[in-house]
């Protein structure tokens, strides 16, 4: 059985082997955040490398897994970040309540910008929160935090309950609390959030639109109605 320092170092060196200019994009154009390394793989090439590299781990248990995910996640490399979060997800079959914690700290100490906080939280961790909705309460706290990437997080973190028809309540209750918050990143996290809401639950969503549209920010208004008929934009948009 390979060690967990064997599989991060063959997952590193799989990484960098790949690492030429034709297999990368700039990301920097995506953030607003200055980038330390803005080159990153293209996507098509980074799933082939998460695929063949998570092989390695057959042999080893979920705990494993999440301390080399920990080891990728500690290079600060934005390649081995997306590698952390990609593994992590595959083990989901095995989540527990108790990886809430796990989770969180990646959150707070790893998620520096709107895309590896997407990441996760439509990931492994929005798993966790689609099969222990218990566990929303906690992540409802997030939106008052003084950090964006938690604030954010506190609705992204719902849209895969959303998309299996769940947690229209809470999902209501973070949009409530985020309702006036001036961060962009914020805005547009609780407008997508509201957005997929509306996919399953539109004449429920819609009222909360009609009810918030004076005071909601027109970011996160255009990104909720964004899926509704243009008759029902036209209505949402229309200031009173």
């Amino acid at each position: 059985m390979a060690e967990t320092s064997d599989i991060f170092k063959a997952a590193q060196k799989e990484l960098a082997r790949h690492d030429k200019p034709e297999n990368k994009i700039n990301a920097q154009r995506f953030f607003k955040e200055r980038l330390e390394d803005p080159w990153m793989l293209k996507s098509a090439v980074f799933k082939k490398i998460a695929n063949d590299s998570y092989k390695l781990t057959k042999d080893i248990s979920k705990k494993e897994v999440f301390e080399i995910c920990e080891m990728l996640l500690n290079s600060g490399k934005m390649g081995e970040r997306g590698m952390a979060f990609n593994w992590a997800q595959r083990r989901h079959r095995e989540f527990a309540k108790s990886d809430f914690t796990r989770f969180e700290s990646w959150l707070k100490k790893h998620v520096k910008n709107w895309g590896s906080c997407d990441s996760l939280c439509c990931g492994a961790f929005g798993t966790l929160i689609s099969m222990y909705p218990e566990l929303i309460p906690k992540t409802r706290k997030w939106a008052k935090s003084k950090n964006r990437w938690l604030r954010r997080a506190s609705a992204v973190v719902l849209i895969l309950s959303l998309r299996d028809k769940r947690q229209l309540k809470d999902a209501f209750k973070v949009a409530d609390i985020l309702l006036l918050d001036e961060d962009d990143m914020v805005q547009k996290g609780y407008g997508w959030m509201l957005k997929e809401a509306g996919n399953k639950f539109p004449d429920e969503v819609f009222k909360y639109v009609l009810k918030h549209k004076k005071v909601m920010p027109r970011t996160s208004l255009r990104y909720a109605i964004e899926k509704y008929p243009a008759a029902k934009r036209k209505e949402a948009m229309k200031k009173d």
